[in-house]
């Protein structure tokens, strides 16, 4: 006699079937880091996002969902302490037995060092091996890792001499790293290389994800490229220097930030510096964000006829989810093509 199986049962199921039950526990920081762990896990399962949207990640206190989602943690992607200090001492007392994917020591990752100034020359340098200019504002330039180069730093002494001709140590790149679909596209792959090990029954489905979101970030790059093309002779401010990856992605730099790339409060000094750059060499657009007081874009407003909108670098009013990373960027582009 024959037996009709439960809806549950089919369910169970399938479910095992599909290897669902061994997919790791994932934990990403950011939205945007979020972002791209979700759509190379799409089909398979869903990582926990660590901070909510709108949260600031430089300054944050774990509520204790989010520590405990940390804790349950068989993996945990994280952009790094140049980014959030606060977590690395987190990761260390509720996620020690977990792995950890920490994107802005990946030596695949490209980066820039922090810019100090509040104001940012144009440079003229032809394009390096990666299409970028060899010199950033201020003096500052991009750090491309080599093949060989240890990210670990096993080479402790070289590392340090390293710092110490440049001016800086690893703690001085810029950690918003994440505006780059450049950097985003060598992600994925590390995304999926991190899941693959852990769950091998799903490896398929995760390399197949990343690959085609590589096809995706260059069709996004295209894009953005298309719509800051006609705009590309104006200038503009931003609030806080957290966009230098895009400007250099898209060779469209900025000509200052009212604050330092951690969002620290802007010195009296500083503002002044950006007020008469705005007033007196033709500044088209003051960019706001959605996190940050208003009063000092008003400020530098102040007696000019520049444009404001408002510019959100870590998606914090967009959805999380696998579709915020590409909106995050496009958002960015049309922004300051309106703005401009």
């Amino acid at each position: 006699m024959s037996r009709t199986l439960a809806p549950l049962s089919i369910a169970a199921t399938l479910l095992a079937g599909t290897g669902m039950a061994d997919v790791p526990r994932v934990v990403a920081d950011i939205a945007p880091v979020h972002s791209l762990v979700a759509r190379v896990m799409q089909g398979t399962g869903s990582p926990d996002l660590m901070l909510p949207p709108g949260a600031s990640p430089h300054e944050y206190s774990l509520r204790p969902s989010e520590a405990a989602a940390l804790q349950d943690a068989d993996i945990v992607i994280w952009m790094g302490p140049q980014l959030a200090p606060w977590m690395q001492d987190a990761i260390r007392t509720l996620a020690s037995d977990a792995d950890h994917l920490t994107l802005l020591e990946a030596t695949e990752t490209k980066l820039l060092d922090i810019r100090e100034g509040a104001l940012f020359e144009s440079h003229s340098h032809g394009p390096d091996d990666h299409g970028h200019d060899d010199d950033h504002a201020d003096g500052d330039h991009a750090h491309e890792h080599d093949d060989d180069h240890d990210h670990d730093h096993a080479d402790d002494k070289e590392h340090e001499e390293h710092a110490q001709e440049h001016g800086h140590d690893h703690d001085t790149h810029d950690a918003h790293a994440w505006l780059s679909p450049e950097n985003a596209a060598a992600w994925v792959d590390l995304i999926a290389a991190e899941l693959s090990s852990a769950d091998p029954e799903n490896a398929d489905s995760y390399l197949a994800n990343a690959a085609a979101v590589r096809e995706e970030l260059a069709a996004l790059s295209a894009d953005v490229t298309a719509i800051l093309d006609p705009v590309r002779n104006g200038s503009f401010i931003v609030f806080h220097d957290a966009f230098q990856y895009f400007e250099a992605d898209f060779d469209f730099p900025a000509a200052g930030a009212i604050s330092l790339s951690d969002a620290a409060a802007p010195s009296p000094a500083r503002i002044a510096e950006i007020q008469q750059r705005v007033r007196h060499e033709q500044v088209d657009c003051v960019l706001a964000e959605p996190q940050f007081n208003p009063g000092l874009v008003s400020t530098v407003l102040d007696g000019t006829d520049a444009n404001t909108a408002i510019i959100d670098p870590i998606g914090a009013t967009l959805e999380p989810g696998p579709g915020l990373y590409p909106q995050l960027i496009r958002n960015i582009a049309t922004t300051l093509a309106s703005c401009l």
